[in-house]
């Protein structure tokens, strides 16, 4: 029985999805889909707060790449090998050579694997703040104001800003949306 092994691909950025796609053709015309039984793009959902609504859009983790699970019994498969580098965007393997390379290690795949489920059931927010970044206020009664952040509620998309206003520092509660890095 094969063993399974998962390799990474260099791959032009921004086009990793048709490039997966037209990989999957390249093997499905050859007959060989059997031995690639997974293409990963590795990605996160991120969220924003746009115009007042909360967004959700899909962000790559490691733009560039991507994951191939392969059956293979010791090297890769001549006829897959040849099927990924016929592929148009694809530049090669990482790790080993470009004729003989050298499958990813399975904890790290599978930490990989485990990392893409886990952010599905939860985005992350595009415009992550710590406490002590510097901001602009972008609306509301203090607009155009500038301050530090103080505490950060990421659950709520909340920030707790300190503004100076007449000579005197007050914290204001701000919506993730309402303010900008500075």
């Amino acid at each position: 029985m094969a063993n399974k092994v998962w390799y990474a691909l260099r791959a032009q950025s921004e086009r990793e999805e048709k490039i997966k796609d037209g990989l999957q053709a390249r093997l499905r015309a050859k007959g060989i889909e059997q031995m690639v039984p997974q293409i990963i793009v590795p990605a996160e959902n991120v969220s924003e707060i746009r115009e007042g609504k909360k967004r959700v859009s899909q962000q790559k983790m490691f733009p560039g790449y991507i994951l191939i699970e392969v059956e293979a019994e010791g090297e890769l498969p001549q006829d897959v090998w040849f099927a990924i580098m016929d592929t148009p965007g694809i530049s090669g393997f990482v790790g080993g050579s470009r004729l003989k390379p050298v499958p990813l290690d399975e904890t790290e795949v599978q930490r990989i694997i485990d990392d893409i489920e886990a952010r599905k059931e939860k985005p992350k927010p595009k415009m992550e703040f710590q406490a002590g970044d510097r901001v602009r206020i972008r609306e509301g009664s203090f607009e155009n104001f500038d301050g530090t952040v103080e505490s950060v509620d990421s659950t709520k998309w909340m920030l707790k800003v300190r503004v100076s206003i007449f000579g005197r520092d007050t914290s204001v509660e701000l919506e993730y949306s309402k303010v900008e890095k500075i």
